[in-house]
């Protein structure tokens, strides 16, 4: 399993092209030349990056439940929206984003690269702030719910 840690500030051109910062592409060294798949996040309005080893885990868990099912059947269409294998250039380290995931996520100039253990998300600036600042005010109270059973 891949561990990926930091949040990086980034530009994005007006093709989407990211050049990812050096701390985070040596971070990706090992998974670089296996590829990645972007597609849309489930619970935000951003985009997810995997490694293509940690999509593969991802979409295994996926694919174990009922495929025939409708709510399943509306869950997989939304899933794989978008979705799409990409690289990123060994050398200088530049992510293409397609143009229908810019779009759905709002990718202007100021990009955060937020890692989040197996994958990066990929958010407009502003909307990553807003989202942070109001889940500060429920973060203890999240912390407590996720972790009180812990032994």
């Amino acid at each position: 399993m891949t561990h990926i840690i930091g949040q990086h500030d980034c530009k994005a051109d007006s093709k989407g092209r990211v050049l990812l910062p050096i701390s985070l592409k040596n971070q990706l060294l090992p998974v670089l030349k296996e590829g990645f798949v972007i597609k849309r996040s489930v619970f935000q309005q951003c985009l997810e990056l995997y490694p293509k080893q940690e999509f593969d885990v991802l979409m295994q868990k996926v694919m174990k439940k009922s495929k025939i099912n409708r709510k399943y059947d509306a869950f997989v269409r939304n899933f794989v929206a978008g979705m799409k294998e990409v690289g990123i250039d060994g050398d200088s380290g530049r992510l293409q984003i397609p143009k229908n995931l810019v779009e759905f996520a709002g990718i202007e100039k100021e990009v955060v690269l937020n890692a989040v253990f197996d994958k990066i998300e990929i958010w407009n600036k502003d909307k990553y702030e807003k989202v942070l600042a109001e889940g500060e005010k429920d973060y203890a109270d999240l912390a407590e719910e996720i972790f009180d059973d812990d032994e």
